[in-house]
């Protein structure tokens, strides 16, 4: 009895098996679905644009699950190292290629030096760390990128939320189909990686030509560098971060979890055992900075203002501090060149 009943579930399996699989249900396209309409609708309120625009150009958009995986945290971070960190940024590429870069555009970045008081030599570092000064732009459609994040990841769907808005808007303002678009999975866009939001809010037409273009114009992006660091604080001549030592023995713990924001004096951070290692650092608002590397003495810096809006290019103290790694290793090559060349 037993035995039959076995050899029916066998034969039971083997026909199962010989069958065409069930296909799965494909997802409801974006505009079908309830929290996409209920998105569409919020937009054409808040801008005046007709829902059914905003439904055409959602109805264009594929999931991509690629950005999902990229964009997700890793399940086993590993360590933060400032000096592996570093490393990625700082190096012959981006230093040969910023020695390119600047010669190519040298006029350009003088006049956005003059007209907003951000060195050179930061607006060529941020491109560099961003895009390699444009070797790396992304090849994602922003629209389907957006999207998916906005709809598929909840983690981030708010932040999303709004960029996709910005592009829809930005596509309007700019005259371009929507489709047109590439850029990070993320949605960054261009030379200098700007969300769209921050394309509409500090995106400059800096080589006067009409229109902005931060992907085919270094002008551009060079321009909107720099209004964005202006627009974001940036103190023209300021510092941006000096080394500092700690005294042994001393407990920095409330000065580092006080974040990046500048609030501290020289006398300040004198009273935790914190002083400049050089005598001149200027006595501004600082945050005092620390760089920590796996098995290395970790190096503690004061943060100036100049370095906390470096911060709101990208929230990362590690990011900053290769900005600025990046920008003295460039114009001391720069710098270099051009002597070499005038005494040939």
């Amino acid at each position: 009895m037993i035995h039959r009943f076995a050899r029916r579930l066998i034969a039971i399996a083997c026909v199962c098996a010989t069958l065409p699989a069930i296909a799965q249900s494909e997802p409801l396209p974006y505009t079908e679905r309830d929290d996409v309409r209920i998105f569409m609708a919020d937009v054409a309120t808040r801008n005046d644009i007709p829902i059914e625009e905003i439904s055409a150009v959602l109805s264009q958009a594929q999931r991509i699950p690629k950005v999902i995986d990229y964009i997700k945290p890793p399940t086993q971070p590993g360590v933060r190292s400032w000096q592996r960190y570093r490393e990625r940024f700082l190096d012959k590429v981006r230093i040969n290629g910023g020695v390119q870069f600047w010669q190519q555009n040298a006029a350009t970045l003088a006049r956005a030096e003059a007209k907003y008081g951000v060195p050179a030599e930061i607006i060529v570092a941020i491109i560099g760390v961003e895009t390699i000064y444009g070797r790396n732009t992304g090849n994602f459609n922003t629209l389907s990128a957006l999207t998916t994040l906005a709809f598929d990841y909840p983690p981030r769907a708010d932040l999303f939320r709004r960029e996709l808005e910005a592009l829809i808007l930005l596509s309007r303002e700019q005259g371009r189909e929507i489709t047109d678009y590439k850029g990070s999975y993320a949605g960054a866009l261009g030379l200098p990686q700007f969300l769209p939001s921050s394309e509409r809010g500090f995106a400059v037409d800096f080589d006067d030509d009409g229109r902005v273009d931060l992907l085919t114009s270094p002008s551009d992006a060079i321009g909107s560098v720099a209004n964005f660091l202006v627009q974001h604080g940036w103190e023209k001549g300021g510092p941006i971060a000096a080394r500092a030592m700690v005294a042994q023995g001393a407990n920095v713990g409330a000065l580092i979890e006080a974040g990046i924001l500048p609030q501290f004096k020289l006398e300040d951070f004198a009273r935790q055992g914190v002083r400049p290692v050089d005598a001149a650092a200027p006595d501004a608002a600082a945050a005092l900075i620390d760089l920590a590397t796996p098995g290395a003495a970790t190096e503690f810096w004061l943060g100036y203002q100049n370095f906390y809006v470096i911060t709101r290019y990208n929230r990362s103290s590690f990011y900053a501090m290769s900005v600025m790694a990046l920008a003295d290793a460039v114009k001391t090559a720069y710098l270099a060149r051009n002597a070499q060349g005038a005494t040939n």
